[in-house]
């Protein structure tokens, strides 16, 4: 017999939520559907530069290493430390100057660096120091005595020699000295102060 326009109708409609059923049931299946991809931008900060001594103010011309002699001074012993005037006595003939702090540390005889180098003391202001040909000026430099911390803290190791970079300068004078230094770079044994006129005594 043949189905009425409304049993049609009605089959109809019961067959497309057959197949939506279906459909919904694969979207519930155990087997995950592909994902979309997603681009992600990583920005990647680069470490700051190191912070950059000032430029000294108008004047000569910085004295360049090879102009230069260093010696040091008489020492003095207080509260556990000896301090010593790094002398800078200009061996040239032109007149040149020097701005800042000079670069410190503790060496072998091969020239191996002992421990840390010296930090930076802010006592002073920096200032520009002429030297004209002959003179001498000077920087105070600090060692604390290495026998002051635990030789496990430490790690003595005997120095022979200090080396020194004059301010604004990349190459090295070295005073022969002995001294007891500490491997350990995290103990901070030797500090240095700006460069001032005069030779120390003074």
């Amino acid at each position: 017999m043949k189905a009425s326009p409304a049993a049609a109708s009605k089959a109809a409609v019961v067959a497309a939520l057959a197949v939506a059923a279906g459909m919904l049931a694969g979207c519930g299946s155990s087997h995950p559907s592909a994902q979309p991809t997603a681009t992600v931008t990583v920005t990647v900060t680069a470490p700051a530069a190191p912070a950059t001594s000032p430029a000294p103010p108008t004047g000569p011309a910085g004295c360049p290493t090879a102009a230069l002699t260093v010696a040091l001074g008489p020492g003095s012993g207080a509260a556990g430390s000896t301090y010593f005037p790094i002398e800078f006595t200009n061996a040239s003939g032109t007149t040149c100057s020097l701005y800042g702090y000079p670069g410190v540390s503790l060496v072998t005889a091969s020239g191996a660096q002992v421990g840390a180098a010296a930090t930076e003391d802010p006592t002073y202001p920096r200032v520009l120091v002429t030297l004209t040909p002959g003179s001498t000026v000077h920087a105070e430099l600090r060692i604390t005595h290495a026998q002051n911390y635990p030789p496990s803290t430490c790690i003595p190791a005997t120095a022979n020699m200090l080396r020194v970079f004059p301010p604004g300068q990349t190459s090295a004078l070295y005073i022969e000295m002995t001294a007891l230094g500490c491997s350990n770079t995290s103990v901070q044994i030797l500090s240095v102060q700006t460069v001032q006129p005069g030779n120390g005594s003074q």
